[in-house]
């Protein structure tokens, strides 16, 4: 079968390849893939994963073979797969503790947008009661952007969105932001919460911003930029404020389940900035890397 496995080369970070079919044990059903779905992260540090290994994590198809054991989903039942290992093939064997069963008035397309971009706000915006709280999404046109946007929206918060220029501010007030910011000196509030996926020196500024008893989670690095903290800036009074790290790799069944809900009941939307065929990944991964895509890129599979 076909898939997209990683690449050492300077031609990378994919390529196709045939590789194997897989071979499911009995508590991990086959899934038919039909849409993947890319992340910056995996793509931009393509040197964490062996070489020629199927790479990826999200995407979206449906069960052709159930797990023998009896768990999880029966055979053609549609499913989001998130955060599962070696999911950009045409057939991937996963656990059902990785999958969330697709309603029927969710496009699957949609669905291949969840897992991490998803996931990833859900779980850390779910560590604290948001409910008139001041909350700050930075690099907020990115797909873990968007959805952070609306999920903070929908539990009470005011948003306030940060994004690199005027151009990618575009659709975040209609999906809850408050505020649409280019520079966070525009702004004097405090925060409760930040959620950071750009890293490097925003991250200081953001400490700067962080109100007494906030937290800053630490959910991404896209700016490859390392941050210092000015003399004295981790020292307060008050009640005490935290930096917290983000690596949560645990199953991500119950969440999809919640987020595919939200989608079904038409209160949270996918992000996708860019749709094509999985045919066309090296134009996709250049179009993500250069910061052209506002939110999630699909791809299709044939």
């Amino acid at each position: 079968m076909r898939a997209l496995v990683v690449d050492h080369s300077g031609a990378g970070p994919v390529r196709f390849a045939d590789v194997d079919e897989p071979v499911p044990s009995a508590g991990e059903a086959l899934v038919e893939i039909r849409h993947i779905g890319l992340n910056f992260g995996e793509l931009n540090y393509v040197d964490q994963w062996p070489a020629g290994a199927v790479h990826g994590h999200d995407a979206a198809g449906i069960v052709v073979r159930a797990a023998s054991d009896g768990s999880g989903p029966p055979e053609g039942t549609r499913v989001a797969v998130g955060m599962a290992p070696h999911a950009w093939a045409e057939r991937v064997a996963v656990s059902p503790a990785s999958l969330g069963t697709v309603p029927k008035s969710v496009d699957l397309a949609d669905a291949a947008a969840l897992g991490i971009a998803g996931v990833t706000p859900l779980r850390v915006l779910r560590t604290r009661s948001l409910l008139a709280r001041n909350v700050l999404i930075t690099g907020a046109s990115g797909g873990v952007g968007h959805f952070a946007v609306q999920l903070a929206a929908l539990a009470g918060a005011r948003v306030t969105a940060l994004v690199g220029s005027p151009e990618r501010a575009a659709g975040l007030r209609e999906l809850g932001a408050d505020k649409v910011l280019t520079d966070l000196a525009e702004t004097g509030d405090r925060f409760d919460l930040v959620l950071d996926t750009v890293g490097g020196p925003l991250v200081a500024q953001a400490w700067s911003s962080l109100a007494e008893g906030g937290t800053l989670h630490l959910v991404g690095y896209s700016s490859g930029q390392e941050t210092t903290f000015p003399s004295g800036a981790l020292f307060g009074f008050g009640e005490p404020r935290s930096i917290a790290t983000y690596g949560d790799m645990t199953p991500t069944g119950g969440e999809l389940t919640d987020l595919l809900g939200l989608m079904a009941a038409g209160r949270l939307s996918a992000p996708v900035g860019l749709r094509g065929h999985w045919h066309e990944v090296g134009d996709a991964v250049q179009a993500l890397f250069a910061r052209k895509v506002h939110g999630k890129v699909i791809l299709d599979v044939a």
